[in-house]
């Protein structure tokens, strides 16, 4: 699976259909070794199970890998496939411990390292979910000075850099913006642009990187109103002191995002009233209280946007009147 490839791919991979046995004579022949060009060893004592996902294309890789403990090598042998990518790898399980050049990282939490895939590396990872992806050296060798000089080198989950690189991440996935072709191009120059801002301390970006830097900031806001939306006292400055920013500037994200913050939290508040009003359990609660359980304080208002949205009140909603044909996808 090479990081030139020029459309979209998808590979996934898992063990669970498969007698215990062979399982792991599977996993190192048909994933470990002709797909990510590895060895592996299993090291736990349990049945060995993996799930892995993984997507190319040009100019990215990306694997998601969920199953018991086990360690990736890459060495030399497997160096014959010329892969120069640098690779990013995510620690989002308990800890992970890689090894290269004659050092020995471990890495814990939601933190990240970077490695070179042209030289002998060892990756051991714990049971959970891991998350990697790779990038071609030339794409980083054009935003940073010395790239093989930041392999090995702890990337913190606490800088903003790393934080808006995640963020962006999560909604590319999300939206599946790596397989419309009339996104894809953009989206991976900007996660070049975001893997350099996270592995170096000063890069020497291009023009994209303002771009890159700007959706990243707006998916870190939409995700953050997202999580937050039913707290009654959400607001601009909550949201912009959240993400680092100026209120102002906020206000910006969301324009650019095409609807402004009070019309985007409104949204999510609506449909949210919505799915209890029609949902399984519908009918249990009052109005009100639903209306106070999705953020709103003043019922009155309440009731006033939900009309405007649905076309119909909320008592009718739930009693079935206008059926579901109001919801709509955010």
């Amino acid at each position: 699976m090479a990081t030139d490839a020029a459309d979209f791919s998808s590979h996934r991979f898992s063990t669970r259909d498969h007698p215990e046995r062979i399982r792991v004579p599977l996993w190192r022949e048909h994933f470990a070794r002709c797909i990510v060009h590895a060895d592996i060893e299993p090291l736990s004592d349990v049945p060995f199970q993996a799930d892995a996902s993984l997507h190319a294309v040009q100019g990215l890789r990306t694997l998601a890998l969920k199953g018991t403990s086990m360690r990736f090598a890459r060495l030399q042998a497997n160096l014959a496939d010329g892969d120069d990518s640098i690779g990013v790898i995510f620690c989002s399980s308990a800890r992970s411990r890689l090894s290269q050049r004659g050092e020995d990282v471990e890495l814990r939490g939601t933190d990240a390292i970077a490695i070179l895939h042209s030289e002998p590396v060892s990756v051991t990872y714990v049971e959970g979910l891991q998350f990697g992806l790779a990038v071609p050296r030339v794409a980083l060798a054009q935003r940073v000075t010395d790239v093989e000089g930041l392999a090995m080198r702890p990337i913190w989950h606490q800088t903003e850099a790393f934080r808006l690189f995640t963020a962006y991440l999560k909604s590319v996935f999300k939206t599946g913006a790596l397989s419309a072709p009339g996104l894809r191009e953009t989206v991976v120059h900007h996660i070049h642009d975001l893997v350099a801002l996270a592995i170096d301390d000063c890069p020497a970006l291009g023009e994209s990187s303002a771009s890159a830097v700007v959706a990243a900031r707006q998916n870190a806001a939409l995700d953050y109103i997202a999580l937050h939306f039913e707290e009654p006292g959400l607001n601009v400055q909550t949201v912009a002191r959240g993400q680092g920013i100026s209120p102002r500037y906020l206000q910006r994200l969301m324009a650019s995002s095409g609807s402004s913050f009070t019309e985007r939290l409104n949204e999510l508040r609506l449909q949210r009233a919505f799915q209890l009003l029609t949902g399984s359990d519908a009918g249990r609660q009052r109005i009100s209280d639903i209306a106070l359980e999705v953020g709103f304080s003043d019922v009155s208002h309440f009731n006033r946007l939900f009309r405007a949205r649905f076309g119909d009140s909320p008592r009718g909603v739930r009693f079935g009147r206008k059926g579901s044909s109001g919801a709509a996808r955010l």
